[in-house]
């Protein structure tokens, strides 16, 4: 009988809870001692799990709290910070957290103004159509129509109070499929997935300049993530290293005259993707994932479009005149607050002055996986790709390309969406987990792992053995869903 993909994932659904009692054999044979079990990660980079502090900021975040220093002058400090790297014509501001470096940006750079009479104007943003889409093309109405409700199972509330609540009433979101990319349905909550390993950042950049040129008259920006790994899209790099189709979108948002925005929460500003070679004009990071800040949120981008972020904040310049401020304004509830202002600018000064403290542990953690995955290899089905990343923190694990070439009835390792793991029904993390491995993001076929998770040890050094032990247990789980899959369209 031929099992269809459908029946793979009902199959992985009705037997999951053999597969996790297995996973705890494994997890028992693999070593993690009990003191550390659900206290290790494969990764830090999760907004509900923040990565460690470095030292240095643990050391200006004590010495903050006790000093009484106007926000103003912390807040100036970082700007500095920032325009000793990119250059005198960039600028910053802090805010709490990744999110309100996206509405903020939403509200004061692409939604039209509603200032005047007559009707109200719309606005056209062209997003690609990517991973992790909920975040920045959650704010407008999607469009065209086979979007519509695309992120109602995603985040922990739906409806009105989660994500579908935050549109702006008077933003089109145009969804733009990327040029090579596929998009099947996979996983037992069964979703569309976005499988991008073989984009053509030519083409995807033609069909964004079409879709911008729908309704030219109403085209507001771009806004696009700013990961670079092979996993979101960016395998196609220029000579320099820079992703093709991001440097695309930035001369396509400039020939219209519109800004370039790029979400890079999961990003390390100065040592990742730089806004100078890709054409941002603005570009915002969660500081407590991989650059080891506080729980804050960075917004950097050019002066012009700036102006009006800070503005929006409050930050910028007092009505009696000044160069600077913190007061409020439209979106003073997006405040950092003192503790993380002070904690961004120590995290802004270590990427800034001691990039090898961020880089080493990378390039370590880069080659345990490679060492730790060739052990494992021959029982992989081919197609699995590991990837480097600065600008990620860390090392992608692609599977995409298992399913490559595959006969009707024969499957790769098996594939589970966002809204698994919203549901709860992402079989690989539920394992890993029950090895007593704190999972994170391995939705899409993708796995990231950087370091940080229970991995530091109290001087802020990368412990080589705890790295190890998550990556092993990672691939054991991945290894252990391959298998099961196997069994289960096997037995059909």
């Amino acid at each position: 009988m031929t099992i269809f993909k459908f029946d793979l994932y009902r199959g992985l659904r009705l037997r999951q809870n053999d597969i996790l009692e297995e996973a705890e054999a494994l997890g028992r044979t693999l070593g993690v001692p009990d003191a550390l079990k659900g206290r290790i990660g494969v990764s830090a980079s999760n907004s509900s799990a923040p990565g460690p502090l470095r030292p240095a900021v643990v050391e200006a975040l004590v010495r903050g709290s006790g000093d009484y220093v106007p926000l103003v002058q912390i807040g100036d400090d970082v700007r500095r910070v920032v325009k000793s790297v990119l250059g005198d014509g960039y600028d910053a501001a802090v805010v709490n957290g990744a999110e309100a470096g996206l509405a903020t940006s939403y509200a004061a750079l692409l939604a039209p103004s509603q200032v005047g009479a007559g009707d109200s104007a719309r606005a056209r943003v062209v997003v690609p159509y990517e991973r992790h889409i909920e975040h920045h093309a959650s704010y407008g109405r999607t469009v065209p129509g086979i979007y519509k409700d695309l992120f109602a199972d995603r985040g922990a509330t739906a409806g009105e109070l989660g994500l579908l609540g935050r549109r702006l009433h008077n933003v089109d979101i145009a969804l733009v499929k990327l040029a090579g990319a596929r998009y099947p349905v996979h996983g037992i909550k069964s979703y569309p997935v976005p499988l991008l390993l073989n984009v053509d950042a030519e083409a995807s950049a033609a069909a964004l300049a079409r879709a911008a040129d729908v309704d030219a008259a109403q085209l507001a920006g771009f806004v696009a993530l700013g990961y670079d790994t092979p996993g979101f899209g960016h395998g196609q790099k220029d000579a320099d290293g820079t992703s093709v189709l991001h440097r695309r979108l930035g001369e396509v948002a400039a020939e219209r005259g519109v800004p370039f925005v790029v979400d890079n929460a999961w990003g390390m500003p100065f040592l990742g993707t730089d806004l100078r070679r890709i054409g941002a004009d603005v570009a915002f990071y969660s500081m407590d994932k991989v650059a080891g800040g506080p729980t804050a949120g960075l917004i950097i981008g050019r002066e012009e479009p700036m102006v009006n972020i800070r503005r929006a904040l409050g930050v910028h310049s007092e009505r009696f005149g000044s160069v600077s401020a913190h007061g409020k304004a439209s979106h003073v509830a997006f405040d950092p607050g003192k503790e993380a202002l002070a904690g961004t600018l120590a995290a802004l000064r270590v990427l800034r002055d001691e990039p090898r403290a961020i880089l080493d542990p990378i390039d370590t953690t880069f080659a345990i996986v490679k060492e730790e995955f060739a052990k494992l290899s021959s029982g992989f089905k081919p197609g699995i790709q590991i990837t480097r990343s600065v600008n990620a923190g860390g090392v992608e694990i692609n599977y995409e390309r298992t399913w490559d070439g595959l006969a009707e009835g024969s499957f790769g390792i098996p594939i589970f969406t966002h809204e698994d793991r919203i549901a709860q029904t992402n079989v690989l993390n539920n394992a890993l987990a029950r090895m007593g491995i704190v999972p994170n993001l391995s939705d899409d076929a993708n796995i990231l792992i950087t370091p940080g998770a229970g991995t530091f040890n109290a001087n802020g050094e990368l412990d080589e053995e705890r790295v190890r032990l998550v990556v092993r247990g990672q691939l054991l789980a991945l290894k252990l869903i391959q298998d099961w899959g196997d069994r289960i369209a096997a037995d059909a």
